[in-house]
């Protein structure tokens, strides 16, 4: 069984907010001592509702995932996308964010 990787004490983490699907999200992404993406954490600006609580679940399950070794880009292509190819939710939208901006 793989061991879930410990996060430090204090990490480098970026916040940035974006729009999908006419709802507006906030990101925050944690990263481990060496830069690479360690946890995830989603929120809309309608607290408790359905999509907030998707949102908040789909950031959970990531950062566990990618604690556990997960690589990021096999998560980002796992999910959903419209047929032009972009994400159809939150955590795909966020995830192709950060890619674009690795990219550049």
């Amino acid at each position: 069984m793989t061991t879930r990787l410990r996060l430090p004490q204090r990490r480098a983490a970026e916040t940035f907010e974006f729009e999908v699907g006419g709802l507006s999200y906030t990101a925050t992404m944690g990263r481990f001592d060496d830069g690479a993406l360690s946890e995830i954490f989603l929120s809309n600006g309608k607290a408790g509702s359905d999509s907030d609580t998707a949102a908040r679940d789909c950031a959970i399950v990531a950062s566990i995932a990618l604690q556990f070794g997960a690589p990021i880009e096999v998560i980002r292509h796992a999910l959903m996308r419209n047929r032009d190819g972009s994400a159809c939710g939150p955590l795909g939208a966020a995830l192709d964010l950060l890619d674009k901006e690795r990219a550049q």
